[in-house]
């Protein structure tokens, strides 16, 4: 354990936001496997909701700096295209 206060804080920081990270990092990918799940049962309506509630979230952990601005667009895109490629 380090000595110095502000390195103890450092630390404190750390923790916290990994934990954050950990957590939104989930619920991205939750949100992600429901879009999957509804596009492979080739539930038209159930995918597009289940896409506007995944984009809603992936957007949020971009802007919170989990994930960067090209990765959230990548994975929008692609979650985007397999909504649509439902007949």
């Amino acid at each position: 354990m380090a000595n110095i206060k502000s390195s103890k804080k450092r630390i404190l920081v750390a923790q916290t936001r990994t934990e954050r990270n950990k957590a939104v990092r989930s619920a991205v990918k939750t949100s992600i496997k429901k879009v999957e799940t509804a596009v492979e049962a080739k539930d038209k309506a159930a995918a597009q909701s289940a896409l506007t509630a995944a984009i809603s979230t992936i957007e949020k952990a971009g802007s919170k700096g989990v994930y960067h601005k090209n990765n959230v667009s990548r994975k929008v895109a692609r979650l985007s295209k397999a909504v649509n490629s439902i007949a």
